[in-house]
């Protein structure tokens, strides 16, 4: 197995060169978790993954509940399908909560301040009454609860890795929290060696082929679960070894042919290239500083038959979207069409006229 069939197979895996899903929540579920810092990129993550899909399907399938946004995993922001957060959260929450211990005794966050800001988000947010961030602080603030020094955001992580807020409906173009109860009813949870397996499954079977490092990186585990989840699942996949390294991936699966008919314009953050601890497949060393910043910013990049080829940014006018692309090297007329091609695809998703630009990088 060539880094190039990892590659190619990792975007056949994640639906991203091909899909059959019909719905917005169909992605989220398959992916298991997408990383969504960027709100407006990571609506973009799932639309790339559904054909015929538009911004606005996507946003009213996170206002409808059918796919939620909070923190789990390493933790950051995802986009996670109802049918998989409480198991996820009941997995990686404790992980998460112990390693931000020291910093809450340093904010002064004791137990009994958080619970009592638990308790003033209940009362706030019930009956789907929905609040902005700015809204719930107003609400801690008038309970005289300081939110200064990131005080605010801790608050936040600890009531959506502690179930009792996720993300709500989008209000004046704000995002807005809900409780978790009233968007996901309660369900019988797993087993924690079920979950582990759960998890692994879907990370293997969606973005595979994968290390075990890999997935150690994507899910946040802490090595011995990580392991433990891997060796169970193991015998199920399909597997091959490098010089150095086991990969996973499905059992059912045929290593694919070059398709470079139309280049990919991925989202920042695209699980495509965050999800792995190794992006050597499909991400050149000499380019990789270009497509991922030193503070870990995934800027969004133009792939094309598995390999990342530059980056593109995009400017929103009224009626038309600007799509500026800075290759990493010149290029051909015939890759120029192909990279045009995947700009209209974004152009047809935000429902604007595209106008490409071309340069080079530096």
């Amino acid at each position: 197995m060539k880094p190039s069939d990892i590659s190619r197979m990792r975007l056949m895996n994640q639906s991203v060169a091909s899909s059959e899903f019909k719905s917005p929540g169909e992605v989220a579920n398959w992916m298991g978790a997408l990383q969504a810092q960027d709100y407006s990129m990571s609506k973009w993550a799932i639309g790339v993954r559904l054909r015929g899909s538009t911004d606005r399907i996507i946003g009213d399938a996170i206002n409808r509940g059918e796919i939620l946004r909070t923190h789990v995993l390493r933790p950051t922001w995802h986009l996670v399908s109802p049918e998989n957060i409480r198991w996820l959260l009941n997995l990686t929450a404790p992980v998460i909560k112990s390693s931000l211990t020291s910093r809450h005794i340093e904010l002064e966050l004791s137990e009994a301040l958080i619970n009592k800001c638990f308790k003033i988000f209940r009362q706030s947010l019930k009956q789907a009454n929905h609040l902005t961030r700015e809204e719930l602080i107003s609400v801690l603030a008038r309970h005289k609860i300081s939110v200064e020094n990131q005080r605010a955001y801790h608050v936040f992580v600890r009531a959506e890795l502690d179930g009792i807020i996720c993300s709500g409906i989008v209000k004046g173009g704000k995002q807005t929290y809900a409780l978790l109860d009233e968007r996901v009813p309660l369900k019988k949870d797993l087993a924690k060696n079920e979950a582990l397996k759960k998890l692994a499954l879907i990370y293997f079977t969606s973005h595979g082929p994968a290390t075990l490092q890999d997935f150690k990186w994507w899910s946040g585990l802490p090595a011995a679960d990580a392991r433990n989840a891997f060796e169970i699942l193991k015998p199920e996949m399909a597997s091959e070894k490098t010089a150095s390294e086991l990969y996973l991936f499905p059992d059912v699966h045929n290593f694919p042919v070059n398709d470079n008919r139309t280049a990919l314009l991925l989202p920042a953050f695209d699980e495509f290239l965050i999800s792995y601890k190794d992006r050597s497949h499909s991400l050149a060393l000499a380019h990789f500083k270009k497509a991922v910043s030193e503070n870990g910013i995934f800027r969004p990049v133009i792939v094309l038959d598995g390999q990342i080829i530059g980056l593109w940014k995009r400017t929103i006018k009224k009626e038309k979207v600007i799509i500026e692309t800075e290759l990493f090297k010149p290029c051909n007329k015939t890759t120029w069409t192909k990279i045009e091609k995947g700009a209209e695809k974004f152009a047809l998703f935000i429902e604007k006229k595209p106008e490409i630009k071309f340069i080079y990088a530096k």
